[in-house]
């Protein structure tokens, strides 16, 4: 960038940007921008006529977000050629959102009031049979294969192979898996024409209410994206910029805003996208200039990007074991820390012989409510739901007692069918300490005895693929266990077929 003062009386300061496709000159209160006579793969403006079009087309898309900002068209003329240009209001550079987060003051408001402008801009965005196709599990899935094709080149140096080759692994994987879930996305109208390049350096924070600029108006399809993909990019760049909680906050306004319930999953998938495509820009500058520290920076963005697709990864977890030995305490632990959906075998259960959780239905082993036909109903009932809640994004937590082998290899199905990851937990405890503690249930969905506990213990199945988990610990520590083994669940990479 370049700056000047003029040699008026009244000192107004003069600047201009460079990209690679234009120039931004910014004289008093306005900011002229001229398209660089460049052809390029995702641009063509080698001509007069065609760089007037994009610069049109550029000031309809901005005016739907900032028409304030977005003044109008100009012709630059002189010796006999003419220029379009596009005429802005110049932004205050000290109000930018990325100078204020770096210089720590607090944005919180400014960004609960960007987040109910996008909402409604976003209700009222175009939508269409297109738009929706553009922004659907095919296209999201050639944009991934795209992006990591790109960032190939750059495999060891400046990127961990390690770490992209997870990244290689759990995208595809996410998108295998969750048919349901983008389909209900479009069902819904989330997929409009959005703003697509959402940067905190984009944003001005203004005393009566914050701008957005800047659109990604050179290719609709990468603009025709689901609502919650295109606040995901300022959310990955908020993160970038070392705020995560005004991130978090941020998506929880928009969420409110836009009435949109989205799994968090699908938060971690949009934002970790957006990572992955910033991530390729930074490798492309190293390519550029070694010495300008963006390969850092691409590593930064690849390890941002692998650590949402980690944590969004759905999950199936087993925790089971015998009665007392604290897995239901254990299950409803983890499903709290994680944000899973927690299905009990021994409230579903009572659900289907029309009972409420705390009501009686004691009875010897394997009678009553609790032969084996029963039991094996409840099993199935509970990976069925289990699947559907899978494709929609959702990790699931079984809390039962996943005696029976065959029990095991069903969920062990429905995790692979569902592309999920399966975490599986064993309880354990001593039986002294198990008997004490059915003894001091009160309330509890469980009808198990000691007695009972006795006999199941006898007819267990080995589970050698569980990770035991002695409850004698203190639950914080068992929770920790849990969620060591939550998280590497997804270490390894898998390939999609």
């Amino acid at each position: 960038m370049d700056e000047t003062r003029s040699t008026s009386g009244t000192e107004t300061l003069a600047a201009m940007h460079e990209t690679h496709i234009g120039l931004v000159l910014l004289l008093g209160d306005r900011a002229y921008k001229i398209k660089k006579p460049v052809r390029m793969p995702f641009c063509d403006f080698s001509t007069s006529d065609l760089r007037r079009t994009a610069i049109r087309r550029e000031l309809r898309l901005n005016r739907r977000l900032a028409p304030d900002v977005y003044l109008g068209t100009a012709e630059l003329t002189g010796e006999g050629c003419t220029e379009p240009v596009l005429v802005m209001r110049r932004m205050p550079e000290h109000r930018r959102l990325s100078t204020l987060l770096t210089g720590g003051v607090d944005v919180s408001a400014d960004l609960r009031r960007l987040a109910r402008s996008l909402a409604a801009f976003h209700s009222g965005a175009a939508r269409s049979a297109v738009i929706t196709a553009d922004g659907g599990t095919d296209a999201l899935r050639e944009r991934w294969a795209a992006n990591l094709s790109e960032l190939e080149p750059f495999r060891s140096r400046p990127l961990d192979p390690h770490v992209l080759d997870l990244v290689d692994s759990l995208a595809p994987r996410f998108l295998a898996g969750r048919a349901a879930l983008f389909a209900r996305r479009a069902a819904e109208g989330r997929i409009v024409d959005g703003h697509g390049d959402l940067l905190a350096d984009d944003v001005f924070c203004l005393d009566d209410g914050p701008r957005a600029l800047d659109c990604l108006d050179f290719d609709d399809r990468l603009r025709h994206v689901d609502g919650l993909d295109d606040v995901a990019f300022l959310a990955m760049d908020l993160e970038r910029l070392g705020a995560p909680l005004a991130a978090e906050r941020f998506l929880s306004s928009y969420a409110t805003f836009a009435g949109d319930p989205a799994p968090p999953a699908l938060v971690h998938h949009f934002i970790a996208y957006r990572a992955g495509v910033r991530a390729k820009v930074a490798c492309l500058r190293h390519a550029q200039d070694a010495t300008c520290g963006a390969g850092s920076g691409a590593m930064r963005l690849l390890d941002l990007c692998a650590a949402h697709l980690r944590s969004g990864a759905p999950r199936l977890a087993l925790v089971g074991g015998l009665p007392g030995t604290g897995k239901s305490t254990l299950a409803a632990g983890l499903a709290d820390a994680v944000g899973a959906v927690l299905i009990s075998s021994d409230h579903l259960r009572k659900e289907l012989a029309g009972m409420t959780p705390p009501e009686s239905a004691a009875a010897e082993f394997e009678t009553g409510l609790y032969t084996r036909a029963r039991t094996t109903e409840v099993y199935r009932q509970m990976l069925e739901r289990a699947a559907v809640l899978l494709t929609l994004g959702e990790s699931v937590v079984l809390d039962a007692s996943w005696t029976n082998s065959s029990a095991r290899v069903a969920a062990r199905r429905t995790a692979t069918t569902q592309v999920a990851e399966l975490v599986q937990l064993c309880c354990t405890a001593p039986g002294d300490v198990a008997a004490a503690r059915i003894r001091a249930r009160h309330g509890s969905a469980s009808d198990a005895t000691p007695a009972i506990a006795e006999r199941m213990a006898a007819a267990m199945d080995d589970w050698p693929e569980a990770a035991r988990i002695d409850t004698v610990s203190a639950p914080a520590d068992c929770l920790r266990t849990a969620l060591r083994h939550w998280e590497v669940a997804v270490e390894t990479p898998h390939t999609v077929s």
